[in-house]
This record gives C-alpha cells, sequence and structure tokens, in this order.
C-alpha cells in the first residue's frame, strides 16, 4: 500500500515539476525514460534470478500450476476486449497492451510509452503510459484491499488471479494471511509466470496498434 502511494506521489511531483518548468537540461535534452526502461528490465531479471525459490519452484512445476497463471492472463485480456469496446478514444491493442501490465505499473507504463510515441506521437504515448500507470496500481490496491472478499465470493485462487505480478512480491503477505501458507508457492509461481509475460505481450500489442 505504502509503496503505491509512493508511486502515485512521485508521478504528481514529476508532473508538477515538468508544467512548473524547473527540470534539470539534461531531463529535457536527453531521452533518460529509455534508460530507466533498460534498468527496469535488469531488475526483472535480478529478481527473478535472485529468487531463493527459484529451483524449488522449477523441480516442483507440475501442469495443473501453470493453469493459474494462465487463467490470469486469459482472463484480464478478455476482459479488457470487452472494455475497449466502450473506449472509443483507444484501438483494440492499445487497450490489451494497458491489460498486459498485470499490475507491474512502473515497467508497463514505461515501455507503453517508448513503444507508442513513434506511432502516435509523445502527448497521446505519455497519456497512454499515465493510464497504464494508474490502471495498474488501482489493480494492485484492489489485489490488497479486496483479498477477504474475493476469497468469499470466488474462492482462494481469486486474490492471486487479482493480484497479477504483485502476487510473488507486495501482495504476497496478504496472500498468505487470507489464503492459507499452503497457496504460498502457487502465489510466487504464479507471480514470476505473470512477471516474466508483461514485456513480452506489451511489446507485441504495442507493435499492433
Amino acid at each position: 500500500m505504502k509503496g503505491s502511494l509512493l508511486v502515485v506521489a512521485c508521478f504528481v511531483l514529476g508532473c508538477l515539476l515538468g508544467w512548473a518548468g524547473w527540470l534539470p537540461a539534461i531531463v529535457q535534452e536527453h531521452d533518460l525514460s529509455v534508460y530507466v526502461l533498460y534498468l527496469l528490465m535488469f531488475q526483472v531479471g535480478l529478481s527473478i534470478g535472485s529468487d531463493r525459490q527459484l529451483k524449488q519452484i522449477l523441480r516442483s512445476i507440475r501442469p495443473k500450476l501453470l493453469l493459474v497463471p494462465l487463467a490470469t492472463i486469459v482472463g484480464t485480456l478478455t476482459f479488457t476486449v470487452l472494455v475497449s469496446f466502450l473506449l472509443s478514444r483507444w484501438s483494440l491493442f492499445d487497450c490489451l497492451a494497458l491489460g498486459s501490465g498485470f499490475a507491474y505499473y512502473s515497467l508497463s507504463s514505461i515501455l507503453i510509452t517508448q513503444l507508442k510515441e513513434p506511432m502516435i506521437g509523445a502527448q497521446l504515448a505519455a497519456e497512454l503510459g499515465t493510464i497504464a500507470l494508474i490502471a495498474n496500481i488501482l489493480r494492485e490496491l484492489f489485489a490488497l484491499l479486496g483479498a477477504p472478499l474475493y476469497i468469499r465470493y470466488f474462492g482462494r485462487l481469486a486474490p492471486i488471479c487479482v493480484g497479477g505480478a504483485t502476487t510473488m512480491d507486495t501482495t504476497l503477505p496478504i496472500i498468505t494471511r487470507c489464503c492459507g501458507n499452503e497457496l504460498v508457492f502457487v502465489s510466487i509461481f504464479h507471480g514470476i509466470l505473470v512477471d516474466f509475460s508483461v514485456p513480452f505481450l506489451v511489446s507485441f500489442f504495442c507493435s499492433l496498434g
């Protein structure tokens, strides 16, 4: 929760600084977001590769476990397609790129902004990246706040699906508390696979739009 609020605060602060014209010259003259993107991709690899439970997870993989992240990805993209009919401003593939963030707001927002800029211009790309940031932060917040409700109406796997890519880190404590220790392994495995899919799916849908 605190991490999500901090991200929102940083975003608002950046908007205010840019609007006031207080940006350093190096930020205005160089596209630093590209290097931030490279750093984020490197961090994704580090976080997955350095997970102490990774070997155990890989050894214990059963075919049924793949159904949980698959259900998350298919369910999210299906719902995104339905919502896209209500959003005439953005194309179907733009909406699918947004949905493919799976609550990984930091990576998906920057990736969408960078990939869409040559196609739709800097202003619209920044707007789409901002929507991705807000939508994926909200998804994480819904996962954190609504876990007990999801379990009550949809079962113990529901909070894991809602959590998307965050189920191996930020939403893992609430999932452990509400769903039980026996689903910790499922949650981590789910988070790793969904996390890994984000850059590929976002890039794919951005290239189609």
